[in-house]
């Protein structure tokens, strides 16, 4: 097995409460990324079984990427995980996935880690739990803007 792969997983976030006996059965489906700026990971209105979890570098949520009305609507940093929805539903992306610099990842398919499913099934829910927690903090974030725009709305009363 490769020790990169090892290595990389288990610094990650999706490793949190693996063993590492558990971490290196993990770590044998992985596959690791290498993007260069601007190349696409997954265009929005398609869907992607894949869990990306970003080891240096950065990814771009962008709506209408490529074309003059991109918008750039979310910027996520080394740590992190992207496609997360997709991953535990097949839910079409919303917007492309796009890398903002040269980024390297680890992909785990939906596939690939549902056949632990009856082998090694701590490791599947721990893993779950991960995803969750990151899910999690990106809601929390999403309230604390909410938040504070609704306040600064507020304050100006309405006017901007």
């Amino acid at each position: 097995m490769n020790d990169s792969r090892f290595e990389v997983l288990s610094q990650s976030k999706l490793a949190a409460e693996l063993n590492p006996d558990q971490c290196r059965t993990l770590a044998a489906l992985i596959e690791m990324h290498d993007y260069q700026e601007g190349e696409v990971l997954v265009r929005e209105r398609t869907s992607d079984e894949n869990l990306q979890v970003i080891i240096h570098g950065s990814l771009g949520v962008i709506k209408h990427a490529g074309t003059p009305e991109q918008v750039l609507l979310n910027t996520i940093t080394a740590g992190n995980f992207a496609g997360e929805l997709g991953f535990m539903d097949n839910t079409e992306r919303y917007a492309s996935l796009v890398a903002l610099m040269p980024t390297q990842t680890f992909t785990i398919s939906r596939t690939h880690l549902e056949t632990l499913l009856n082998t090694e099934p701590h490791i599947v829910y721990n893993v779950m739990r991960a995803i969750l927690r990151a899910a999690h903090q990106v809601q929390y974030r999403l309230s604390m803007e909410r938040s504070e725009l609704t306040n600064y709305i507020y304050k100006q009363q309405g006017r901007y």
